[in-house]
């Protein structure tokens, strides 16, 4: 009966034994505008923990780490928790991908974790607070010059942010752009944001315009504009204030969106309506030039079919001139001189033919007609070009025959010739200088290459054997690695504060660890300081090593500048190496 009493104990050893490392999340659903809480959880002390990408996220605090240890009934237990919260960036389903670390040279990976994000909620309110919040006090609005345009009517859409005078923002980004299916869009370039004066609700506010949009609809009926969403980092003043009588301000953030817009757009009439309409809508005028009505034969001119005006330029075709088969024309060149302000498309577009003539005569050009839908009559208008005569004063006439019959028979005899032969396909050429591979010192070669490698096999093998066996030496060498690794990572991470002193620590940790022989639950203060300077390390480095560490925590969440970033990785360098030559 003892026997199975100690086999079900050491079982149940066994199964405490075991590494555990896993990702918590404080809810699976959330809205847009609130925030996730993640814990990494593990029960052994494991090193070099690499967080995940946390892709569709923005970490807005963390990590925070926080270690525990304790001994109950002789038994210990040991967690170490890496905290972050989370804001999403979209709605959605999003994936919390692995995060890793390593334990007694074995990597270990959380699960992943699926987030459903949806719509922003509606967080309450506490009434005991008296402070300013940002929901009442700044607004993303897109004004819509037109609700019920016309197809190809042009409209425009403004989005500004309104904000009370006792808010101050620092940043914003961009969540979602505004999508104008079925509808013709081009941006206005803002050059500068410029915040102005203006009344909103009734009220007092500041404004920058953010965006300007011209739209042109491209068919009838009701037409969503999907909303234009921000993340803005707001300051808010509070009911506290600082040691000099000013008020203390908190920073937030607040996620505005304008709103999904539906415009009803109303088809062209059908009365009255030509056949040879082609979408143009607007105000236009039509002209038809050539560049000369008289030439010689071999020479060319140019017939330019050209339409100016305000409208939708860029969306319609002009009409095609029909001419005589006794005038070569070539395809067009086409050429678009519009400009796009909030008040739509206006400029000038044309095709230019040109045309070569075949024979000696005159060759009228039919007259063109050109129609338009226009906006302040709300009527179709034609517009018909004059005809042209072209005027080919030499030149062979249709006729009169292009060839004589010494030429065509000329073509006939060339048309007998006999044809060329075929390819011959069998052939019996022979190299001239022969390379036979067989006996020669390339086969010798490679005949007797993989004997010779036997021996440097087995010295390999052996080698490795050694290496692999040497547990602890292989420790120290994969430390030696990891401390060059992340102090590589620092100076490349040198313009971003907050992974630099990530990977600034790292460093520093395993240079301790390959260099005094010592795990991650053993850099106590006062412990590095004993081992340190019992290797003969000066008190002096010792203790700027001590504080540099202590930095690296303080350092990632306080207010820094390049310089100062700069300077602790050139102390970092210069204590290790000083450590390095002393121990």
């Amino acid at each position: 009966m003892k026997k199975y009493l100690i086999l079900i104990l050491l079982s149940f050893q066994g199964l405490w034994a075991q590494v555990q490392f896993e990702a918590r999340v404080s809810k699976n659903t959330l809205g847009l505008n609130e925030r996730l809480r993640i814990d990494f959880f593990m029960n052994i002390d494991g090193d070099n923990f690499n967080e995940p990408n946390f892709e569709g996220f923005r970490v807005i605090a963390g990590p925070s780490q926080q270690v525990s240890q304790s001994w109950v009934n002789g038994k210990s237990s040991f967690e170490k928790i890496y905290s972050y919260y989370l804001l999403p960036n979209q709605k959605g389903t999003l994936t919390i991908k692995q995060a890793t670390i390593e334990y007694e040279g074995k990597t270990y990976k959380t699960t992943p974790i699926k987030i459903n994000v949806t719509a922003a909620v509606e967080e309450p309110k506490d009434p005991n607070d008296t402070s300013v919040s940002a929901d009442d006090n700044i607004y993303l609005v897109a004004d819509i010059s037109k609700n019920n345009p016309y197809i190809n009517e042009p409209i425009t859409v403004v989005y500004k942010l309104y904000f009370s005078y006792n808010i101050g923002i620092t940043n914003w980004r961009e969540l979602n752009k505004p999508k104008y299916n079925d509808f013709w869009s081009q941006n206005i370039d803002i050059k500068q944001l410029v915040a102005e004066e203006g009344m909103f609700k009734g009220e007092k506010y500041r404004y920058v315009v953010l965006r300007k949009t011209v739209l042109y609809p491209q068919k009838s009926g009701k037409l969503d504009i999907e909303p234009l969403s921000l993340d803005i980092d707001v300051q808010l003043p509070t009911n506290r204030r600082n040691m000099f009588g000013q008020m203390v301000l908190r920073e937030d953030s607040k996620r505005v969106s304008a709103g999904t817009k539906t415009i009803a757009v109303k088809a062209l009439p059908e009365a009255g309506k030509p056949d040879d309409f082609s979408g143009a809508v607007g105000n236009f005028d039509f002209k038809v030039r050539p560049s000369k009505t008289s030439l010689k034969n071999g020479e060319s001119l140019d017939l330019v079919v050209s339409v100016s005006g305000k409208g939708n330029m860029k969306l319609f075709n002009l009409p095609k001139p029909v001419v005589p088969n006794a005038l070569e024309m070539y395809d067009p060149v086409h050429n678009v001189q519009v400009n796009t302000s909030l008040n739509g498309m206006t400029g000038k577009i044309s095709d230019s033919y040109t045309i070569i003539p075949q024979y000696k005569g005159e060759y009228p050009i039919k007259p063109m007609q050109f129609t338009y839908f226009d906006l302040s009559s709300e009527a179709y208008k034609t517009i018909t070009s004059d005809e042209i005569m072209i005027n080919v004063l030499d030149g062979p006439t249709p006729n009169e025959p292009t060839s004589t019959p010494n030429a065509e028979s000329k073509k006939k005899a060339i048309a007998a010739t006999e044809q060329f032969k075929f390819i011959a396909l069998n052939t019996n050429l022979t190299p001239i200088k022969k390379d036979d591979f067989y006996a020669s010192k390339r086969f010798y070669t490679f005949l007797f290459l993989p004997f010779l490698m036997i021996p440097l096999i087995v010295l390999f093998k052996k080698k490795k054997e050694a290496i692999d066996a040497d547990v602890a030496g292989n420790k120290i060498r994969r430390n030696n690695r990891l401390a060059k690794k992340y102090l590589s990572e620092a100076k490349k991470q040198i313009n971003n504060k907050e992974p630099f002193y990530v990977a600034l620590e790292k460093a520093m940790h395993n240079f301790l660890k390959a260099k005094l022989h010592i795990e991650t639950s053993e850099m106590s203060k006062e412990n590095i300081k004993e081992l340190l300077l019992n290797r003969n390390a000066k008190p002096e480095a010792v203790n700027d090593f001590i504080a540099l560490t202590e930095n690296c925590e303080v350092a990632r969440y306080a207010p820094s500048s390049s310089a100062a970033i700069q300077n602790d990785y050139d102390k970092a360098v210069l204590i290790i190496a000083e450590l390095e030559k002393q121990i």
